[in-house]
């Protein structure tokens, strides 16, 4: 029989484990199912988190921010300075820094105290504080009472504490930064009060405009008085020095003209006119030297040579006679040539021509010995000029030497003189800057008072909170799920337990709320409703179980079922209750045995009374097993026959009594009379029972709770109990929401269709309501 029990489920004995292989990294329908599991808790704590939100913000104080822009040009003064290149990107950046710390500084603060008498204005000193801040101050004020410490407060009665107090709280609120890529800083300060915040802001950039123009006053006055008293140093150090050069000059007979000493240009004069006397000498003695050689030749060559003295810088008289000579030559020639030399003529023209011979060589004397005379005189001045350049030498050589010493001091003279210009230009600069009214920054933009609050943001707010709360929903849903260990699905069942899913038992609700005198009848149309509602998908699934437990056993005219669970409280004894009611309506002799000998469940949701139960039969010595038949009580509405039990703990050794002889010849004797035996049996987990009854049952129709029952439990109990695990027909879920399966469930299974199964279902009983309330009064009796 085990054999075909394993064929038949298509496992061996025992459960089987899910391939792991076969399981996905991102399984996207299994988040899907997870999402539509907790979408529920995910959308409470959302609402919770906005209805907070919303609360946060009814009780919130609203703060508003103003803001100026401030450009830092450098150009802004160029009326009053010469335009300065623009600077390196570092230096750029060190200065607006630099600006942006003075706006931040507390002396700027006080300022803007002083301007708007803020120190006097106790709301803007001393706020009332929000909700939370006046919770978080409880708080504190608790635990420093508990630390022994004494709580401490301002005491704005004295003016210096209200200023103090009001320059932090105007630092506290302050926020300046610098625009991207540009020479703007944005100044933003943040109040209750949108009026006086965009009064701030502006006060606080007149402020800073008028700071910066005192500072280029203070420091251009500062420099005015420190020039001023270096000029007059620095003037006095000229003239001083001017005159130790002059007097140096005097001194050592330093007599300057244009811009030299005179003996410098005494040396340059002599040095020119002693070249000039050279070149005199020289042509002198050339000139003496010609007319002497001339002369000392006779006075024919003196005549012959005249023409070429003529042609130089002789006396108009030797050109005259030499003249006059030729024409006669020339005369006496001709007559010769005429005539004859004897020709009175031509010897009166020869004499005539001897004379002018003589005439011109006596001048020639003459002129050699001037000649001679200038060249004496030229060398006489040459020499002259050579002593006298020798003593002009010595003279300038001894005042160079002084002249060293000079123009140190004039280069000193004149440097203390260019530095006294330089001086008193900047002076003369630095005093008209002084009453400049222009600074390097301006306003671009003034504040306004704002029209909206800048905290709390109610969008941010409300979303920050929403979305707070939507992820301490997902936080809780992932700790659910993480603790989600019970049996769901029929694919758990199969997979993690490797039993066959039998189906789903819907939870059973009665009509209204059970009260007093119709508690009784509720609880026995619930034990009864497989036969009350034979369409319903309740009886449907017992329907499956007879089915699997016919085709399984079928070879034995009396099949004995055991109805057993892992846990209590998971409804077994109601399916036991309507599986035997189902079973004994199809017109097949039923019995149901309540062997639950420690509680007997059964018994009492059934309220049948007993004189003698299963516990009585089974204890008596020595057995009587013929009496079992008289503790039977009969269903009168489904002819199902009962076997009660009391149930009172008064029998410790209930597993000895329900797998002891007299129950396996009480079994034994009723399968001569009964096709069906449903046997409601113990948990397996609390007690050994039902593992002692093992033997006398033909198989198990296990019961878990759906959504309660822990996988690992049921698979833990099937493990330790192999015989008992290859008896299990099949597994139910009991108490299952059927409703909410779709989403333990993968897209495309049969728990997605249970909607379209529902045409097929009729939810309610086909008896008529009187008739109802008949069989309730005569549910049972002992006839067999």
């Amino acid at each position: 029989m085990q054999e075909m029990l394993r064929t038949f489920k298509g496992v061996g004995s025992g459960p089987i484990n899910a391939d792991p292989e076969g399981e996905k990294f991102i399984d996207l329908d299994h988040m899907v199912q997870l999402f539509r599991r907790q979408v529920r808790i995910v959308l409470l704590f959302a609402g919770i988190g906005l209805l907070i939100g919303v609360t946060n913000l009814a009780f919130a104080t609203y703060y508003f921010t103003a803001g100026t822009s401030i450009l830092l040009d450098e150009n802004l003064n160029r009326f009053g300075n010469e335009i300065s290149p623009a600077p390196a990107n570092m230096e750029a950046d060190k200065k607006i820094m630099s600006q942006i710390a003075i706006l931040k500084s507390s002396a700027l603060a006080a300022k803007v105290v002083d301007n708007l008498h803020l120190y006097d204005n106790y709301a803007f000193i001393d706020p009332s504080p929000s909700m939370w801040v006046r919770v978080k101050s409880l708080l504190k004020g608790a635990m420093d009472l508990i630390a022994g410490k004494s709580a401490q407060k301002g005491d704005f009665s004295n003016a210096d504490v209200r200023r103090g107090t009001a320059v932090a709280v105007l630092l506290d609120n302050l926020r300046v930064e610098q625009q991207p890529q540009s020479f703007v800083v944005d100044l933003f300060y943040t109040s209750t009060d949108p009026v006086l915040a965009a009064a701030i802001a502006n006060a606080y950039a007149e402020a800073y405009l008028s700071d910066k123009f005192d500072a280029n006053f203070d420091a251009s006055q500062r420099a005015t008085v420190w020039l001023r008293a270096r000029l007059a140093d620095l003037k006095e150090q000229s003239q001083e020095a001017s005159l130790r050069v002059e007097r140096f000059r005097t001194a050592n007979n330093l007599t300057a003209t244009k811009g030299s000493l005179l003996s410098e240009e005494q040396l340059s004069d002599m040095s020119a006119q002693l070249i000039v006397a050279r070149a005199q000498s020289a042509k002198a003695l050339a000139l003496y030297s010609q007319y002497k050689s001339i002369v000392d030749a006779g006075q024919q060559s003196a005549v012959d040579n005249a023409a070429t003295v003529s042609n130089q810088d002789s006396p108009p008289l030797v050109t005259t006679l030499r003249e006059r000579y030729q024409t006669i030559e020339k005369r006496a020639q001709e007559i010769e040539d005429k005539f004859g030399s004897a020709h009175p003529q031509a010897i009166s023209l020869r004499s005539e021509q001897n004379e002018v011979g003589r005439q011109i060589y006596a001048e020639l004397k003459q002129m050699t010995e001037s000649y001679r005379n200038q060249y004496e005189v030229a060398q006489s001045w040459e020499a002259s000029l050579k002593e006298g350049l020798l003593q002009v030498t010595g003279k300038t050589s001894e005042d160079n030497k002084l002249l060293v010493e000079l123009k140190n001091l004039e280069r000193n003279a004149e440097a203390i003189s260019d530095l006294y210009k330089t001086y008193l230009a900047r002076y003369q600069e630095t005093a008209q800057n002084q009453s400049f009214p222009i600074t390097e920054a301006r306003v671009i933009s003034a504040a306004t008072p704002p029209t909206d609050a800048s905290s709390p943001k109610r969008t941010w707010v409300l979303a920050g909170f929403l979305l707070l709360g939507a992820f301490f929903g997902i936080a809780v849903g992932g700790w659910r799920e993480f603790r989600e260990v019970t049996l769901r699905i029929g694919e758990d069942v199969s997979r993690t337990l490797g039993v066959k899913f039998l189906g789903y038992l819907p939870r059973i609700l009665p009509a209204g709320e059970p009260d007093g005198a119709t508690e009784r009848s509720q609880v026995i149309d619930i034990m009864r409703f497989a036969t009350l509602a034979p369409g319903s998908q309740f009886s449907e699934t017992l329907r499956h179980a007879k089915i699997v437990a016919d085709t399984m056993l079928g070879f034995q005219q009396c099949k004995v079922i055991g109805i057993a669970s892992v846990l209590p409280g998971e409804g077994k004894s109601t399916v036991a209750a309507n599986l035997a009611a189902l079973l004994a309506a199809t017109r097949a002799r039923t019995l149901l045995i309540d062997a639950d000998l420690r509680k007997g469940s059964l018994t009492k949701l059934l309220n049948i009374p007993i004189k003698k139960s299963l516990s009585d039969v089974l204890s008596v010595q020595p057995p009587q097993y013929s009496r079992w038949r008289d503790t039977i009580i009969v269903d009168n509405h489904t002819k199902l026959e009962i076997l009660p039990t009391e149930g009172r703990f008064q029998y410790p050794n209930t597993s000895d009594l329900i797998s002891g002889v007299a129950m396996a010849r009480l079994l034994e004797d009723a399968r001569t009379t009964f096709k069906y035996i449903i046997v409601d049996l113990p948990p397996l987990a609390p007690v050994f029972d039902t593992k002692a009854f093992e033997r006398l049952a033909d198989g198990f129709v296990m019961i878990a709770e759906w959504g309660a029952t822990p996988r690992s439990v049921v698979k833990t109990i099937l493990e330790a109990e192999p015989q008992i695990a290859a008896k299990i027909l099949g597994m139910i879920l009991n108490k299952a929401e059927l409703d909410k399966l779709y989403s333990y469930s993968s897209y495309g299974s049969s728990e997605h269709l249970i909607a379209r199964y529902s045409s097929y279902y009729r939810e309610h009983t086909d008896m008529e309501q009187d008739k109802l309330e008949e069989d309730k009064k005569a549910t049972f009796g002992t006839d067999r």
